[in-house]
């Protein structure tokens, strides 16, 4: 399985065509989507940017970010599927959602406690049939990784997520939020991935087959 992963588009519509421009070009089996679609943007804004997403005849999996409308977490817009809370089965892999970001003093539009966190994440875990790869799409990457260090080196991410990594072991998380923090990081066996903003051109190609191979490419 082929995976085009971007993240933080953050209200950029010429980003989403190019990610369709390159998801074509790549014949990727499906798109994932790490979070904060718009820039505090409305839902209406949400559906218009992932657009040229849904219009491929393509899975589209997606979790909201903390710059989006904390409404997006509830709500399913047309070709694209939720993953915040859920779990979504393509083929032999698993996938699960977290959306929003940990609290912070800045007081964005979707943020979560780590309680909050922790208890999502068991929860879409709990939802999912037997799997022989596991994937978690979060916005926030986990705590004291290379793809949680702000710029200010401040670790940034959460620690129920990474708690939650080092018990259940899934076999990829897929993340974004700290754009500066575009890498690639292990916790034991799991795969940590921080694509980098779409909005600069950044994303990630992944192939899962017997093995998982993720490389950070721009568009």
């Amino acid at each position: 399985m082929k995976l085009l992963v971007a993240a933080d588009f953050h209200g950029s519509i010429e980003a989403s065509r190019k990610v369709s421009e390159k998801s074509k070009r790549l014949e990727v089996d499906a798109i994932i989507v790490c979070g904060d679609v718009t820039h505090f943007g409305s839902l209406k804004d949400a559906e218009t940017i992932l657009a040229p997403l849904t219009a491929l005849d393509l899975p589209v999996l997606y979790v909201p970010g903390n710059c989006d409308p904390s409404q997006l977490a509830e709500t399913q817009i047309a070709g694209a599927a939720n993953l915040h809370g859920k779990c979504q089965k393509l083929g032999d892999v698993a996938f699960i959602g977290l959306g929003g970001s940990l609290t912070s003093p800045y007081y964005s539009w979707f943020e979560l406690s780590e309680t909050q966190i922790r208890n999502m994440l068991e929860q879409s875990w709990d939802k999912c049939p037997a799997k022989a790869w596991s994937v978690v799409v979060s916005h926030a990457p986990p705590r004291d990784t290379s793809v949680d260090l702000a710029f200010s080196r401040v670790h940034a991410g959460s620690v129920s997520l990474r708690a939650f990594i080092e018990e259940r072991k899934p076999s990829v998380v897929f993340c974004g939020h700290i754009h500066e923090a575009r890498g690639i990081d292990h916790l034991g066996d799991t795969l940590v991935v921080n694509p980098g903003a779409v909005r600069h051109g950044k994303y990630a190609l992944a192939n899962i087959t017997d093995k998982i191979e993720v490389k950070l490419d721009s568009l």
